[in-house]
């Protein structure tokens, strides 16, 4: 690994606040320095499968490639949460010869990032059982309270919990717990653009409403400074390097298929400002990550975007077409034809967004070469370019003919799939039927109460951010491919006032994720001299 003030000295960083020796905070002051001169690459991909497309990997070699040809680059990406880790999908630093270092700090605590945002969020959840406590002045509905509590692991049984059990407990509230990258206030840290925005955004955190039926928010909890206080250093983005030693940027983690899934406009903005092409990844798939990135975090950051990268694998696309986990690595053309269905679809959001895509071809050493040439001619006979992408085995010198492409495409506005001050019904809808796909949307007796509630409390101008299953373009995680004639349901809706956006919940979604029957924390050790081993 490079010093770290080598890898700053690449692109004219300075001023950094060292965190240990391999990590590094970026002052907000400083990245106001320098005028925007990058373009934007967008990494997204098809839906996932259990075995992992290698979108961030990608990401990171896409980065290497282009300092290969002489083009500065930084990649962005989210911090990765403690719940994967230890749960089923494992790190979030990339893999091979493609990661981001530290890569075991950083898939653990980092720079406490998320620490303070549990925090932050914890304490305004005290504070608000305190009112209560103490008299109850305004008289807060019990039975209306929106602001559960958040910890950073994956734990089922605190999906539903009461607290203040016992004479000296507090007050007796049901309560619950979410994961800390489905707070708020992770949306918040990911969209702020300045230490005043930040302190806004959370005082306009809805938390409960009285017993008159008036909303409660968290400035009238009074929260919102101390809040900020916990929160000022985490604000600041995090500098660390490539296995190659070019820079990325990690910082802030929402959850894609829960909150909006992208890393923080902030980092964004140094990747803009200190390099001419930034590398971001959005999560999941188009449906769910290139949706998000367009409608909120281009239109919140006003950002143009110059290219969008599909990363699809052979696997992938059996597995689309139906193939047993078991058997997709066996030779097997029809249900590789049938589940290109799926990377079809992807190419079609893309393009509705504003975009002409790039398919980047994630090759496995044991993929069948018949199979990767048809994808090619899938995408070619499309109107698309593909590529074979081995930055996981190659690195930089794996995606050096993508990035040789990514060089060629000037910067494009976005096209929002609805307007700002549509209503949120007519938001939902547009989203449903124009990216995923579906004939229809059908609300639930809770949804259309809160469409109500919504616009009674004037949120309608809000942003959408749908909680929908990463597996499928619906909202059945086993409908695979790419489905039509569908319609999807509304259960309910989240108001997220700080973030600015509303969030749908389609069909089976929890913001508090269990643990498998076999949790990757088991093959997690930490070895006598001090290495820790067995991270996936």
């Amino acid at each position: 690994m490079r010093p770290l003030n080598e890898v700053a000295d690449m692109i004219g960083l300075q001023n950094l606040i060292p965190c240990g020796d391999d990590k590094a905070k970026i002052p907000l002051e400083e990245i106001w320095k320098k005028p925007r001169r990058g373009k934007v690459v967008l990494v997204t991909a098809i839906n996932p499968t259990p075995f992992g497309e290698g979108k961030t990997t990608t990401a990171i070699g896409l980065s290497q490639a282009l300092w290969r040809i002489g083009t500065k680059s930084i990649v962005t990406l989210r911090e990765p949460s403690l719940g994967p880790l230890f749960g089923v999908k494992g790190g979030g630093t990339g893999g091979g010869k493609s990661k981001v270092e530290p890569s075991d700090e950083i898939n653990m605590h980092f720079t406490g990032d998320f620490h303070a945002i549990q925090t932050a969020h914890n304490l305004l959840s005290s504070m608000l059982n305190n009112i209560i406590f103490h008299g109850n002045k305004p008289h807060i509905d019990r039975k209306r309270i929106l602001w559960g509590r958040v910890l950073d692991i994956n734990d089922r049984s605190l999906r539903s919990v009461v607290v203040g059990l016992g004479e000296i407990s507090g007050a007796l509230v049901e309560d619950f717990f979410e994961i800390t990258a489905a707070s708020e206030i992770t949306a918040i840290m990911a969209l702020a653009k300045n230490y005043a925005d930040m302190k806004e955004r959370l005082a306009n955190i809805l938390v409960a409403f009285t017993k008159d039926g008036k909303p409660f928010f968290s400035r009238d909890v009074k929260a919102h400074g101390a809040m900020a206080a916990l929160l000022r250093d985490a604000l600041k983005p995090n500098l660390v390097q490539t296995t190659e030693g070019t820079p990325a940027i990690v910082h802030i983690g929402p959850f894609a298929n829960i909150a909006h899934g992208h890393n923080s406009i902030l980092a964004d903005e140094v990747g803009l400002r200190y390099s001419d092409v930034l590398v971001t990844e959005a999560g999941f798939g188009a449906d769910l990550g290139a949706e998000k990135f367009v409608n909120i975090v281009a239109r919140e950051g006003e950002f143009d975007i110059s290219s969008a990268v599909i990363v699809v694998t052979a696997k992938a696309l059996k597995y689309q077409g139906g193939v047993k986990k078991k058997h997709v690595k066996e030779k097997n053309m029809e249900a590789l034809e049938k589940g290109s269905a799926n990377l079809l679809r992807h190419l079609e959001i893309v393009k509705k967004l504003g975009f002409s895509p790039i398919v980047a071809i994630n090759r496995f050493p044991e993929d069948d070469e018949a199979e990767i040439n048809r994808i090619m001619d899938i995408v070619e006979d499309n109107g698309a370019k593909a590529y074979i992408s081995e930055v996981f085995a190659k690195g930089g010198e794996g995606g050096i003919e993508i990035a040789k492409e990514i060089t060629k495409n000037g910067s494009r506005k976005p096209r929002f799939t609805y307007k700002r001050d549509e209503d949120i019904k007519e938001k939902i809808e547009r989203i449903a039927t124009e990216i995923y796909g579906a004939s229809g949307v059908d609300y639930d007796a809770r949804a259309k109460k809160d469409l109500k509630l919504i616009n009674e409390l004037g949120f309608n101008d809000f942003l959408v951010c749908m909680a929908k299953t990463q597996y499928s373009l619906t909202d059945n995680p086993r409908k695979k491919g790419a489905p039509e004639d569908f319609v999807i349901t509304v259960r309910s809706l989240k108001i997220s006032s700080g973030a600015r956006f509303v969030v749908p919940i389609l069909g089976d979604i929890s913001t508090m994720p269990g643990l498998p029957s076999v949790p990757a924390a088991e093959s997690v050790d930490l070895l006598d001299d001090g290495t820790i081993v067995g991270l996936r």
